[in-house]
């Protein structure tokens, strides 16, 4: 992790929550979470656990904040714009690749949910799809609420794994 980040926020304690927040919703943002690690996101849960910034729980409530909202925007705009974005130029050429994509998310809808949110390459695009698909809002916001919980857990488990055997 850049060590200019950690010195940041070990200056500025009172904005690590709100970092803990826009990684966490970065990284499950379309577009934004191909390009930001979780790397990034599991260093700065790590400083807020090791310099006792936020409980254990508040830790996993607001990661899981930012993972919805961020899975959320995704779905949203799939549902909003996907279909004009596939059939654009820039698109035809992933034809293939996007209806086997299209075909998994209709097979395994709750699936793709759920395993997408554990797999960083795919965890910003299941959301994108899953909207364009037409999958039901009410039905994605409680699986997508359910697998951001578990996601958040393990992010939490992880960091105070890390903290109790003082890796950071």
């Amino acid at each position: 992790m850049d060590t200019s980040l950690i010195l940041w926020l070990e200056e500025n304690t009172a904005l690590a929550i709100p970092v803990l927040i826009f990684f966490a919703f970065a990284e499950a943002c379309v577009g934004i979470g191909l390009f930001t690690s979780g790397i990034i996101l599991l260093g700065v849960a790590t400083l807020i656990a090791a310099n006792e910034l936020a409980t254990p729980l508040e830790i996993v409530v607001f990661a899981w904040l930012g993972a919805f909202f961020g899975d959320n925007v995704g779905f949203y705009f799939g549902r909003a714009v996907g279909p004009t974005l596939l059939s654009s130029n820039f698109f035809s050429k992933y034809k293939t690749a996007i209806q086997k994509a299209e075909l998994l998310t209709n097979r395994f809808g709750w699936g793709a949910i759920f395993f997408g949110r554990f797999i960083p390459a795919l965890r910003s695009l299941v959301p994108f799809l899953v909207g364009i698909n037409g999958f039901s809002k009410i039905r994605y916001f409680f699986l997508d609420a359910l697998a951001c919980g578990l996601w958040a857990m393990a992010l939490g488990a992880i960091v105070f794994g890390l903290n109790r055997f003082n890796f950071f």
